[in-house]
């Protein structure tokens, strides 16, 4: 049983969703402090980290139903 590339591809983006929103919502100021930046460019925002773990979800029961996954 061989993984597919859009198995790999979703398990990344869903390791980088779920990362994001653990950063976002329990250290924030490491990200400001550590990326100061990245930080003035891309504010670290609830609303939008989650808007992003509930899109990859939604594409992940997309692969599912589709049989990829």
């Amino acid at each position: 049983m061989g993984f597919t590339l859009e198995e790999i591809l979703w398990y990344l983006i869903l390791l980088d969703s779920v990362s994001a929103n653990i950063m976002v919502w329990f250290f924030p100021k490491w990200y400001e402090k550590k990326f100061k930046n990245v930080s003035k460019y891309f504010p670290a925002s609830k609303g939008w980290c989650l808007w992003y773990l509930i899109l990859v979800l939604w594409i992940g029961y997309a692969l599912l139903r589709l049989g990829d996954i």
